[in-house]
């Protein structure tokens, strides 16, 4: 055999090759005569685990993609564990790096940690911690405490400094919705099998989403984003032709999930963008909104017996199932949110200041329920959900200041929507647009989230807070802050985040 100082290496990396290769055979014919399948994915493991500590950003971005395609263990009855996969493992070892970074000293960038809604996050964490103590299962709490880290670390804190401009908040937008729309065919498929049945509206969707209301909610983010995108000028024909595609089956599987929240939040933050692009004020917006308040108090009694009126069940009908949204008096699925909510303030009255501890509530809220709130569907049994709502169920499981929490991070969320608007809207006509786009998907969330919560899962808690990241770099670069390198390890300097002035 040939030697010399020169082939030495190469004879080093084919004895490196064929040792690991042996070692892996060993491994895998170990794990079959034992059945553990599950060594035949350590190569897998091993190429995660190296791009996570050499391309960070390439990880996150894959990521993104795999989310509308995840599918939870729970749903697939696979070990008993509400574990989707193959996102949260890989975010729990983002969520372990990013700590360690912290440890070894590695700060954020002084813009992004001291930026209000980045304020919001933390608090919310602080609090979160304080209430696991005192919460009424601490085991459940904690759980829920590590879930929310690793979703906001690896879809805000993280996901951040690779959103700085339109063309990159483009590609995560395309990212999460070019594999959403292959679910969406899917489920439209599938449904018009059953003749396009409400019914079978509430579950076509399996195994990718849980039920239709949380599909609903997360095709409604993506809605404004997506008709932005459509309206840029500049585009090629072809890339014209596959945004208006691509916004048609989005818009078809919305109307088609059957689901009114996301409808209502659609049409609502569609009022609200309305309001932005004829020049109205946040501070009039506000005021109205006061006003609205003052006046529904007022005459609740008056509009609860017109609502009671309605007796009109949801429907395959399209314009009946509209119809049914005011519907508490017979329509089952209002009337058990209405429960929810009452246990939700019964639990509140119960311990008011640091609640039940987070992730709780479907445990503890049973002996809550006053007969006359029951209906058809409600259960002791703690398996149909939670409080339906973003803001009594923080309330319930932590206190005042759970709730206070969220209605600051949804006031700082419209600061910065506004503001971003208006800054941009004399300068640059689409990116303004964009930027509108981003602020109404997010508030679709927090409108949806009056009725519905699933910021406990991976589907929805990947465009709520990367919206929030991407408005988040928005306003940074409003305010005249430059591109300059993250201090955080694994990120390329061209995917950095903004530096002060």
């Amino acid at each position: 055999m040939p030697s010399g100082p020169g082939l030495r290496p190469a004879w080093s990396d084919h004895r490196t090759a064929i040792v690991v290769s042996a070692g892996y055979a060993f491994l895998l014919g170990a794990a079959i005569a034992m059945q553990a399948y599950p060594l035949a994915a350590l190569p897998l493991v091993v190429g995660v685990v190296a791009l996570a500590l050499s391309r960070r950003d390439w990880l996150l971005l894959g990521l993104v993609a795999t989310v509308p395609l995840s599918l939870n263990l729970e749903q697939l009855e696979i070990g008993g564990v509400g574990l989707y996969l193959p996102t949260e493992p890989l975010l729990f070892g983002l969520l372990l790096l990013f700590l360690l970074d912290r440890l070894r000293g590695v700060r954020l960038d002084a813009g992004l940690e001291s930026h209000p809604i980045t304020r919001c996050i933390q608090v919310m964490f602080v609090w979160l911690a304080i209430t696991t103590l005192t919460s009424s299962d601490p085991l459940v709490s904690f759980k829920f405490l590590v879930a929310r880290g690793w979703f906001v670390v690896g879809f805000f804190f993280l996901l951040a400094p690779l959103l700085t401009d339109g063309r990159k908040q483009e590609r995560f937008v395309l990212l999460y919705l070019v594999p959403l729309l292959a679910v969406i065919v899917y489920t439209v498929v599938r449904h018009a099998g059953y003749g396009f049945e409400k019914q079978a509206g509430h579950w076509v969707m399996d195994p990718f989403f849980k039920d239709h209301t949380s599909y609903g909610a997360v095709l409604a983010m993506f809605w404004f984003p997506a008709l932005a995108m459509l309206l840029k000028p500049g585009r090629s024909a072809l890339g014209k032709l596959g945004l208006a595609v691509t916004f048609s089956i989005l818009t078809a599987g919305l109307i088609l999930s059957f689901t009114r929240a996301a409808w209502v939040s659609v049409a609502a933050a569609g009022a609200v963008g309305a309001l932005m692009m004829l020049g109205i004020r946040l501070r009039t917006l506000v005021g109205v909104g006061i006003s609205g308040l003052v006046v529904l108090l007022l005459v609740w009694d008056q509009l609860l017996i017109s609502l009671e009126r309605n007796d009109q069940d949801s429907s395959d009908d399209l314009t009946e199932h509209v119809e049914s949204i005011s519907n508490v008096s017979s329509d089952a699925s209002n009337l058990e949110r209405i429960n929810r909510w009452s246990c939700a303030i019964a639990l509140w009255q119960e311990r008011p200041l640091v609640g039940w501890g987070a992730g709780t509530y479907q445990f503890v809220y049973a002996p809550f329920q006053r007969s006359e709130h029951r209906t058809i569907i409600s259960t002791n049994n703690a398996d149909r959900g939670n409080a339906h709502s973003e803001y009594l169920g923080p309330l319930a499981e932590q206190g005042v200041p759970g709730a206070l929490i969220i209605l600051a991070l949804l006031w700082w969320t419209t600061v910065i929507g506004f503001r971003v608007y208006r800054a941009l809207r004399h300068e640059d006509t689409w990116n303004s647009w964009w930027a509108l786009s981003v602020y109404l998907g997010v508030l679709t969330y927090f409108i949806h989230g009056v009725l519905n919560n699933y910021l406990d899962t991976d589907k929805a808690s990947a465009p709520f807070w990367g919206f929030l990241a991407m408005l988040v770099m928005l306003d940074l670069k409003k305010n005249g802050w430059s591109a300059g390198r993250y201090r955080q390890r694994g990120l390329p300097s061209d995917d950095a985040a903004p530096n002060p002035r």
